[in-house]
């Protein structure tokens, strides 16, 4: 069984130890759904962690978006030093799928850029899975892309053992096979270097070292890993494995078997458009994947290899892919997968298969891709809900979904700190604004802060301004604005630059700020997406980081949406209140430092630099540059991948100057 032990200065508290006890009693029972329905701040990701250690269990946590992921990732890291936890995520920058508008008569072929570190942490993860038992992978949505075959992947390796003989041909030979390249001169990932009796690998998923193998003859006589950078030797191996340089690789036999099922399936699909007199798509189709044939007889591989996983896979028509969950049941059958935010996350699996398949569709009649195509594609929501023994849902709001499914609900309802769900009052909408300024003026008194939420950016442009001109501080945020233009307004929001953020649906996940001690939803009987059930208990949430935490909902009649967050606010502040009477407990407003929360540093000030490029002098314009570097890579080190990726744009700008 794997040992997982939970690194923290605290112990659970509230409402934790017995919602620890109830889902890791479940989950060791052998139920397949748990729900853990937790209010803001009351230490998910903790009880989270500590399930994992009472329960052993290798486990794959997803959510919704790159940015929670790589939040999640730090934070288990930090839980559990000495385990081995990997990111999962997509690993491009940009990526555009290729498409084709029937109406415009326009190809657009794919485009994308792959991030070096991204690809090396996905076959990381993998290696992994294959190596060690305490694994925990966060992954985003590409968890439930497809993958090649896990099987495959674990019989393509090659084992080094110290005083075993190699024939030092075949060996080099063997690491072609498994997507190496032979490269003497610039030695990074991916590679292998020959060096007189000497042979160097620096494994596609490692980090900073490589693997040398020394050779007395056909004998191994010595085997260490060394830092790639300086060359100074690190660890000594008695034995060491080699994983391939990807996950679509498959042996000689097998893609021999590929390739003659891959032309077999051209041939029918040919005839077909000769019987149909569709000569254009003919001649589009047998053009694009011969060439593509050609690649993989020369090369083990080719543009849009994933197109022809199911003939690499081995699988049958519409059968379901291969994805990260079959490396976790190849190697540990009895896992558990964990869905943060799961009244987002689930939503938007059940979405991801649907779109693919309608893209795909078109460019497979149109005689772009062999209909086999079509079997690269994410899972089914029907294929992913079944498909894990153990599943754990995590959210403040869960779905009836969840909830139905689930054969055990924790409620985690009193946060370790004492404070308590933010009372709501609902106002007449009449004079919404001017009520609210009178609302708003006392809390700015007490040096507190304030969050109006919109339904447009057109009123959230207006309501600034208008609060501006009656003396008021306040600025909008809104979905164009950049990742370091709102990392500075949340930044400025805390340091009391300004004391008023309005904004639309940016203020629900994910969004602690516990200078805010008053939420004000304006027009919040307008039934939809922006004033749901959910989203209004969402948005309620974020003033439950401070202990005079007030919502106020303005609206001419109470919706059904409406009466249900009152409600559900109201049991849980009776549910905490009472505890913190049992407990003589006394509320205290959280307290977080500026950085750690945010993570921005001085980026802000470097946004506002950047303002002034064209008066700037060149001299300083390139000092601005060298900043913005080294901001850049220190957002990739913290796995921030989009903000260092729109850090490199800004770059990219400054040097056409």
């Amino acid at each position: 069984m794997p040992n997982f032990k939970v690194s923290s200065p605290y112990q659970p508290a509230g409402d934790q130890p017995e919602a620890i006890e109830q889902l890791s009693r479940s989950i060791l029972e052998g139920n397949q759904y748990q729900t853990l329905v937790g209010v803001t701040g009351s230490g998910k990701t903790y009880t989270m962690a500590k399930v994992i250690e009472k329960t052993g269990k290798p486990t794959l946590i997803m959510t919704h978006n790159k940015t929670l992921a790589a939040q999640l990732y730090s934070e288990f890291k930090s839980f559990f030093p000495n385990s081995h936890v990997e990111y999962f995520i997509s690993y491009y920058d940009y990526y555009q799928p290729e498409a084709y508008l029937p109406r415009q008569d326009l190809f657009i072929e794919k485009d994308s850029s792959i991030n070096e570190e991204l690809e090396r942490l996905r076959l990381s993860t993998t290696a992994s899975l294959l190596s060690h038992d305490d694994v925990i992978v966060v992954a985003s949505v590409s968890a439930n892309y497809g993958l090649g075959s896990p099987e495959d992947y674990r019989s393509i390796v090659q084992k080094l053992c110290i005083g075993d003989e190699y024939n030092q041909k075949a060996l080099l030979l063997r690491l072609v096979d498994m997507g190496y390249k032979r490269n003497d001169d610039f030695f990074d990932r991916g590679d292998f270097r020959v060096m007189g009796e000497a042979i160097d690998i620096y494994p596609a998923y490692a980090e900073e070292f490589a693997v040398r193998v020394e050779f007395f003859g056909d004998e191994v006589e010595a085997l260490y890993t060394f830092n790639s950078l300086t060359g100074e030797k690190e660890e000594a191996k008695k034995e060491i494995t080699i994983y391939a340089a990807n996950q679509f690789i498959v042996g000689k036999e097998k893609l021999a078997q590929a390739i003659k099922s891959i032309e077999e399936e051209l041939a029918e699909r040919l005839a077909y458009y000769q019987r149909e007199d569709r000569m254009v798509e003919y001649q589009r189709l047998k053009q694009r994947t011969e060439f593509d044939l050609e690649m993989l007889e020369a090369t083990g591989m080719c543009k849009g290899i994933e197109n022809y996983s199911r003939h690499l896979t081995g699988k049958k028509p519409d059968e379901t892919p291969y994805t990260m969950m079959d490396y976790f049941e190849m190697m540990h059958e009895d896992y558990l997968v964990i869905v943060d935010e799961s009244h987002v996350s689930l939503p938007q699996f059940r979405g991801m298969y649907a779109g693919d398949r309608s893209r795909k569709e078109v460019l497979v009649d149109h005689g772009f891709r062999l209909p086999s195509a079509l079997d690269n594609r994410p899972l089914m929501f029907n294929e992913y809900i079944h498909k894990a023994p153990h599943f754990l849902f995590v959210s403040a709001t869960p779905s009836s979904l969840e909830l139905e499914l689930s054969s055990t609900v924790a409620q985690q309802v009193v946060r370790p700190t004492g404070l308590l769900d933010p009372p709501i009052e609902v106002v007449d909408s009449t004079y919404q604004v001017e009520h609210l300024y009178d609302r708003m003026k006392p809390v700015i008194a007490r040096g507190e802060r304030v969050l109006i939420t919109v339904l447009t950016k057109k009123m959230a442009e207006e309501l600034t301004a208008y609060y501006n001109d009656l003396g008021l501080k306040a600025r909008y945020m809104h979905s164009e604005m950049d990742a370091i233009e709102r990392n500075q307004t949340i930044r400025s929001l805390r340091l009391g630059e300004f004391d008023i953020l309005i904004g639309i649906n940016l203020l629900r996940e994910g969004l602690d700020l516990p200078e805010v001690s008053l939420i004000a939803i304006l027009d919040a009987d307008k039934e939809g997406f922006l004033r749901s059930e959910t989203s209004l208990i969402q948005t309620a949430g974020r003033a439950a980081r401070n202990v005079n935490g007030q919502v106020l909902m303005y609206a001419k009649k109470i919706t059904k949406s409406m009466q249900t967050a009152i409600d559900v606010t109201q049991q849980r502040r009776q549910t905490q209140i009472a505890y913190n009477i049992q407990h003589s407990i006394t509320p205290q407003t959280t307290l977080r430092t500026l950085d750690t929360d945010l993570k921005v540093e001085d980026a802000g000030e470097l946004y506002s630099k950047q303002s002034k490029l064209d008066k700037m002098p060149k001299a300083e314009r390139q000092k601005l540059m060298q900043e913005l570097k080294a901001k850049m890579l220190a957002a990739a080190k913290n796995l921030e991948f989009e903000e260092a990726a729109r850090l490199r744009d800004e770059i990219a700008k400054i040097k056409k100057l």
